[in-house]
């Protein structure tokens, strides 16, 4: 999402080279595009992670590329606001073109050269499209709220951080107030993604610990 603001920190970097050291002998033994997800609640440090895992993987000597689910919804983050204000029921994985983010994982897969997807200008609030060379890429990275339930996945990484745990990131990011409203949304996405580490392959616990 272009405007994002992602600072990468010491305990996002030592996960992304726990993860890329236990990752690294499965990457070079599959012939085709290795897809990872990385999922958690807002502020968990999903595009953190993300980022710090290409970084890590990319120091290995793999060519990696990050796909961020924010690019994927429907609508722009304003518009997107208004929606769920004007009907609160619409917060959910219904928000995301969840589908096409799946599609693009399976198109990696079978060895695509490019793909063309969305992608968000925050401060326009609206949606572009961007073309992603894929050529010559060993991993690729989804990381959002709901990537846990893709399914052209590889491993899944899960964020075990509730919304109080994420307050401080949430607040440093800066994307949007902390209000009752705001709060009463991340309860919703908290009903629902809590749920997804069950199906997890690898947890970062509150702490940012890797277990494996």
């Amino acid at each position: 999402m272009k405007g994002d603001v992602i600072v990468v920190e010491e305990h996002h970097c030592k996960a992304g080279q726990r993860i890329a050291e236990a990752l690294q002998d499965r990457i070079r033994a599959c012939e085709r595009v290795y897809t990872i997800t990385v999922a958690g609640e807002s502020g968990s440090g999903k595009s953190e992670t993300g980022k710090a895992l290409k970084e890590a993987l990319e120091a290995r000597c793999f060519k990696a590329e990050v796909l961020q689910q924010d690019d994927y919804f429907i609508l722009p983050p304003k518009s997107n606001d208004k929606r769920r204000r004007d009907n609160i029921e619409w917060v959910g994985p219904q928000e995301v073109r969840l589908n096409l983010l799946d599609e693009h994982l399976a198109a990696a897969r079978e060895g695509v050269s490019a793909i063309s997807k969305p992608l968000v200008i925050y401060d326009e609030d609206r949606i572009d499209e961007e073309t992603v060379q894929l050529e010559g890429l060993d991993v690729l990275i989804a990381e959002g709220t709901y990537t846990t339930t893709l399914k052209n996945v590889d491993t899944r990484v899960f964020i075990n951080r509730n919304r109080l745990e994420t307050l401080e990131a949430r607040t440093k990011r800066g994307r949007e107030e902390i209000e009752p409203f705001i709060e009463q949304v991340l309860e919703i996405e908290h009903n629902i993604i809590s749920k997804h580490i069950a199906d997890a392959d690898i947890v970062i616990t509150r702490d940012y610990e890797v277990q494996l």
